[in-house]
């Protein structure tokens, strides 16, 4: 046998890594753990011989698989083991592996315990070469972020220690996994079961003359704690202690002391750290990344299990969408119109999917088509795509903090699926935008409403047409827009499609956002009208109290809000379906469509209503022209 003397080995090392080891099934996982633990001389007293003597009794050869195995079931029995069982160590430094193996859906594992880990080893079998699970392991690894990857090429034995299907495989391997970006560090021959180029070079393979996997694994280097990001503290949990209230949890980047003032996020409730408190170690005013620790406040604010708690100068994203590459693991298809469990950090809200860009099979990387059908992902296929929250999420870029960039999808009470937040335009906020001033008053230049109206010909107003989809809205504001144009006025529309890519690109279509959705554009509408424009806007707005808001905000400008209400009959709208709208809201693929799914409250008493199945765009422009001018003669002003 190859292997180190477990007395070389004579302080545990304080550095630490954690490693993946992952491959295909019976590849030889738990071959090569069980192995790598003798050679290192990690195993418990008397654990090898006792399964000797276990496996001579059968009258069965003795496996290394069986070392794993019999570890892996005391652990299952909740028996304590001893560290040496779940970490092992080198001269230089200790090792953990996340997820050692036993589990045989180790894909899984790898998307809730893997991300973790800061190096991966990877196993191939020489005898069976390449498979489905080796590519989607190294994009899976990918997509964690993982970079530092050895491969090893099992069982090489098997293959008569060949230098050139070793060469093979490696030639193939680094093939394919270049096309996903991935670049390992190097590839070793090995046969685990013999201890072949574990711990020392095999005279098996004396073509062979570089790294052993030990020696391999101290070249990985140890990520450095994220001390210097922003501060990500999620709350696991809260405890009472007499008066005091602790929040618990662990500190997954920047530093948190005393007397720092923290936001939780998204509720943006603010408090100051009072006391940081730890569990059987000296109390210290300050801590760092990877730290589990409680802290106390000095307003008692309500805070819950899920919050993230931030500096105030450097708040994540909070918003209820986001893009994502998502990894699909559960045996039923991640499907669009239902609802998922999206756990991030410690926080758990609803999602869905919102929209699907691009659907990629992991192991061959060729784009999924399915004829056009882009409505679910399917199992060990990867995604691109939009997830949708119920309520606001927490989080960041995986490119900016790993730690908050990371999330899992429940589907029932199975982890399936798991993914990463992608880079997007997401508006994030300031510390300035947290807070409120009193010393915000409204700018009066000394440009007079009149003085506009003399200047433009006109007032400036809203028109502010609401229907349903399909009603004529859009087509009537282009082509009044046009009208007033070239009559030499002032306008402008405010489409509100147009409007869902930049000002209310954050929102969905919630009855929450969409009273958002319409609370910004009559903000703006109101800037619009205060410079004298007659601006349109063209929104299904389906909610009296929404609308009436806008009137509202309108009330104390000298600008003058016009509802036009546009009205057409279901059935018409639908014959038109302009946008094809109808038919996927018919067929359960868009949620909370109004006329369908979701209600349309229509005007009580709108300035104008527009019948659109008896009266012809021309008309109905000319209705609204007639109105306008009406109003403007009030003012000696001539539309």
């Amino acid at each position: 046998m190859n292997a180190a003397t477990p007395s070389a080995i004579t302080s545990a090392p304080s550095e630490q890594l954690k490693i993946v080891i992952v491959g295909h099934v019976d590849h030889g996982k738990s071959t090569f753990v069980g192995r790598l633990f003798h050679d290192t001389g990690s195993l418990p007293e008397g654990k090898l011989e006792q399964l000797q003597k276990i496996a001579e009794r059968r009258g069965v050869p003795f496996e290394w698989a069986n070392l794993m195995d019999a570890l892996q079931s005391e652990r299952d029995q909740n028996i304590t083991i001893d560290t040496a069982q779940i970490w092992f160590q080198t001269k230089k430094r200790q090792y953990v592996i996340i997820d050692a193996p036993g589990h045989k859906e180790f894909l899984k594992n790898m998307i809730t315990g893997a991300a973790n880990a800061e190096a991966a080893l990877l196993l191939i079998d020489a005898n069976e070469g390449i498979q489905e699970q080796s590519r989607r392991h190294g994009y899976l690894l990918n997509l964690l972020g993982i970079r530092q990857i050895a491969v090893l090429v099992n069982k090489m034995d098997l293959q008569e220690y060949s230098q050139a299907r070793f060469e093979q495989i490696e030639r193939d391997y680094r093939a394919f996994l270049k096309t996903i970006g991935v670049e390992p560090k190097l590839f070793i021959p090995i046969a685990a079961k013999h201890g072949d180029n574990i711990a020392s070079l095999s005279k098996n393979m004396p073509w062979w003359q570089g790294l052993t996997v030990l020696a391999a694994l101290d070249q990985f280097k140890v990520t450095d704690l994220p001390d210097n990001q922003p501060l990500r503290f999620p709350i696991q949990d809260v405890y009472r202690f007499d008066e005091r209230r602790i929040l618990a949890g662990r500190v997954e980047a920047g530093a948190i002391k005393v007397g720092d003032k923290i936001l939780f996020n998204p509720s943006n409730k603010v408090s100051t750290v009072k006391s940081i408190e730890r569990w059987n170690a000296p109390s210290q005013d300050f801590a760092n990344a990877g730290e589990s620790i409680g802290i106390t406040l000095t307003e008692q604010i309500f805070v819950e299990r899920g919050a993230l708690a931030t500096l105030e100068s450097s708040p994540p994203y909070a918003l209820n969408r986001f893009k994502a590459r998502l990894f699909w693991l559960g045996r039923a298809p991640f499907k669009k119109g239902k609802t998922y469990k999206l756990k991030l950090a410690t926080q758990e809200a609803e999602c869905e999917i919102d929209s699907i860009d691009k659907i990629i099979d992991a192991s061959t990387l060729e784009t999924i088509s399915r004829d056009g059908d882009q409505s679910f992902v399917g199992r060990h296929e990867v995604a691109e795509l939009t997830l949708r929250t119920k309520r606001p999420i927490a989080f960041d870029t995986h490119s900016e903090i790993v730690a908050t960039g990371r999330f899992v999808i429940v589907d029932g009470f199975e982890v399936a699926g798991g993914g990463i937040v992608a880079d997007d335009n997401y508006p994030k906020r300031t510390a300035d935008s947290l807070h409120k001033s009193g010393n915000i008053y409204w700018s009066h230049g000394k440009v007079t409403a009149h003085q506009r109206a003399l200047r433009n010909g006109h007032s400036g107003y809203v028109v502010w047409l609401t229907g349903l989809s399909g009603s004529g809205k859009s087509t009537i504001a282009t082509e009044l827009e046009r009208e007033l144009f070239n009559i030499g006025k002032h306008s402008y529309v405010l489409d509100g499609d147009n409007v869902r890519h930049g000002l209310g690109s954050d929102l969905g279509f919630s009855p929450e956002d969409r009273k958002e959705n319409i609370r910004r554009v009559g903000e703006m509408a109101k800037l619009f009208a205060d410079a004298g424009i007659i601006c349109i806007t063209a929104f299904i707005s389906p909610y009296r109290a929404d609308r009436d808001l806008v009137r509202k905000i309108l009330a104390g400008s000298q600008s003058q809000f016009i509802e036009v209400f546009i009205n057409a009959p279901i059935d018409i709208c639908e014959q038109r379906d302009p946008k094809g709208l109808y038919a996927k809201a018919r067929a359960n693929e868009i949620k909370e469509f109004t006329g369908v799914s979701a209600p349309y409250e229509a005007p009580s008493k709108p300035e104008i209503e527009l019948h659109t199945d008896k009266l012809t765009v021309a008309e109905s422009v000319a209705c609204v022209m007639e109105y306008l001018n009406v109003q403007d003669e009030g003012s000696q002003i001539s539309i």
